[in-house]
């Protein structure tokens, strides 16, 4: 029930679902009272408005994604682990496993076996029933790191998560049955925050290696560099409010999962 309600509830609280509430609430108070359906839309406006301009998304996510930047040298350790989320599974017409938007988890988990950071690299997720099932993340996983050149006897599958504090509760097992204590941790910059306390809760010695930057140092110095820019990054982009949005998902999973005793 947990995780359905988690899935569910915040979907009201990102900024495109607490505005159809309001723009619901407008409807049906525009004829008996047009201020409160005012006002409904107003706020409305204004959310979308804020939350998709490039300069309130880019300075959210940059508040998550810099907390945990990479070293210069990634140093070693015994095993690689990589959370899910970065596939999308072999259903018509996709002919194969497709990489999702944070598809570079499993390449720079990848880059690093082959820099030989660790001999092994557990891929941990599963797949949740409602989405369409298919085969569990880390099955995806294993195959796109097989396909790309990492040996199937590298890599160990843990098939049961779904979400993160089940990623490193299972994963610790695997762990513990191994003789396994430092970890690189892979995920998306994003995401790294809240993965870092969820393992490291679980008495995980994890490295963090971050991958899937959205925000750059040059994207920043973009923002303002000419009068135009500043201007241009103000207006409403799909793209921005869907950066805040997973931002704001990240911090509204910090506190659920802090008032859980997760983190």
């Amino acid at each position: 029930m947990f995780l359905y309600l988690s899935k569910l509830l915040p979907l009201f609280f990102y900024p495109l679902g607490l505005a159809s509430v309001s723009l619901v609430v407008a409807l049906i108070t525009v004829w008996k009272q047009p201020r409160t359906a005012t006002a409904a839309i107003a706020f409305s406006l204004s959310l979308l408005l804020l939350c998709s301009n490039a300069w309130v998304a880019k300075a959210l996510v940059r508040s998550l994604e810099w907390q945990n930047l990479p070293s210069q040298q990634m140093p070693n350790a015994e095993a690689i682990i990589v959370l899910g989320g970065a596939t999308k599974s072999a259903f018509f017409p996709r002919p194969d496993v497709d990489l999702s938007e944070q598809g570079d988890r499993i390449i720079y988990a990848a880059q690093l076996y082959r820099q030989k950071k660790a001999p092994v690299i557990i891929v941990s997720g599963g797949r949740i029933d409602w989405r369409n099932g298919g085969t569990p993340e880390s099955t995806d996983m294993a195959s796109i790191l097989t396909e790309i050149g990492v040996p199937s006897q590298a890599i160990i599958e843990e098939p049961l998560s779904l979400n993160t504090y089940q990623n490193a509760v299972n994963v610790k097992k695997i762990l513990q049955s191994r003789g396994i204590h430092k970890v690189l941790l892979v995920t998306s910059a994003m995401h790294m925050p809240r993965s870092l306390k969820i393992f490291r809760r679980q008495s995980i010695d994890a490295i963090p290696a971050p991958t899937d930057f959205l925000v750059t140092q040059g994207e920043l110095q973009e923002l303002g560099s000419t009068p135009k820019a500043a201007l241009l990054n103000l207006l409403p982009n799909t793209d921005n409010l869907h950066q805040f949005t997973n931002a704001l998902k990240e911090y509204i999973g910090n506190l659920i999962y802090g008032l859980r005793g997760w983190l």
